[in-house]
């Protein structure tokens, strides 16, 4: 069994200690796997992920981000952040610690849902830094869906949870999964996931409008095509998703993103998806699956590329 850690370091907010964790093999490593997690949770949650790929060889580095996990200071701040490149900043910061101990390792990223959007803006805003990248759950709106959730998240208190956006969004993923057992069927098949997601503080949450709001700029961001044109060409991106996940419009939104990666350029995209799948493929009844199918792919990644890493 590898060692865990845990540390702090500086948001780029200037104000918080963003909480950080690395997940270390026994042996020599021989690749960093960078989490990047999703709204309403936190990144210990991917503890068993973790652990499977430190018994694989790999380093695993991992945070939560502002308003989430340990964080955050307190209840008070859950589901809060204003400005999305904090998030992003932070993420490249956790790199840059990392590759001080290892900076001749292959570099991926893994982003799950919100935290894939913040991996899409990374591949933008840092073209070349990574020898591969691995969206989990991601999707996209449209452009006058998105521009009005930004609308609606700029009006009223941005501390306060905005209940119509709230019940337009994440409270309506519920509805394919009628009659819904819970309020989280959507995350995954598995009940005990299910059950112990809503019984946990950490995720047992609503956003705020004001994080809300920074998200929907995320949102734009990525789905412009001169910002997509920017990113490394070079650098391979798998998606994979559930095919009843309805964050991904049950894979639709899936593929429209990973198609704006092969018209930006991007040589090598590669797209997985789940029969019967929801929003979280690491957590659902067939996550051996998964594990093994994300591990293919890095390891089958490892010596390509041009970036994270000595080639």
């Amino acid at each position: 069994m590898g060692e865990r850690k845990e540390f702090t370091y500086l948001s780029s907010d200037g104000v918080h200690q963003v909480h950080g964790v690395l997940w270390l093999p026994e042996g020599e490593p021989k690749a960093v796997v960078q989490l990047v997690h999703g709204i309403c949770e936190y990144a210990l949650r991917y503890d068993p992920f973790a652990r499977f790929l430190t018994r694989n060889g790999f380093v695993v580095a991992g945070h939560d981000h502002l308003g989430h996990g340990l964080t955050a200071k307190g209840p008070q701040e859950y589901g809060y952040f204003s400005d999305w490149w904090n998030l992003v900043h932070d993420v490249r910061a956790l790199q840059l610690k990392v590759r001080e101990s290892y900076p001749t390792l292959p570099y991926f990223l893994l982003g799950h849902s919100m935290g894939s959007f913040v991996a899409r803006t990374f591949l933008i805003d840092y073209p070349g830094e990574l020898r591969g990248c691995i969206l989990s759950g991601t999707g996209q709106e449209s452009a006058l869906t998105v521009a009005a959730g930004k609308v609606l998240t700029g009006l009223g208190d941005p501390h306060k949870v905005n209940k119509l956006f709230y019940k337009l969004s994440i409270g309506a993923y519920n509805k394919r999964f009628a009659p819904s057992r819970t309020t989280a069927d959507w995350i995954c098949r598995d009940e005990k996931v299910v059950d112990a997601y809503l019984a946990d503080p950490l995720c047992n949450f609503q956003t705020t409008a004001g994080m809300n709001h920074a998200m929907m700029s995320g949102l734009q961001y990525v789905a412009r095509k001169e910002n997509l044109a920017r990113m490394d060409k070079e650098t391979p991106v798998y998606f994979f998703a559930g095919d009843m996940d309805p964050v991904g419009a049950c894979g639709k939104g899936v593929k429209k993103v990973a198609g704006w990666f092969k018209e930006a350029g991007v040589r090598d995209v590669q797209v997985k998806l789940y029969p019967g799948g929801r929003h979280e493929m690491l957590n659902e009844t067939n996550k051996e699956e998964v594990y093994a199918d994300t591990l293919t792919w890095i390891e089958n990644h490892m010596l390509q590329g041009k970036g994270g890493g000595a080639q």
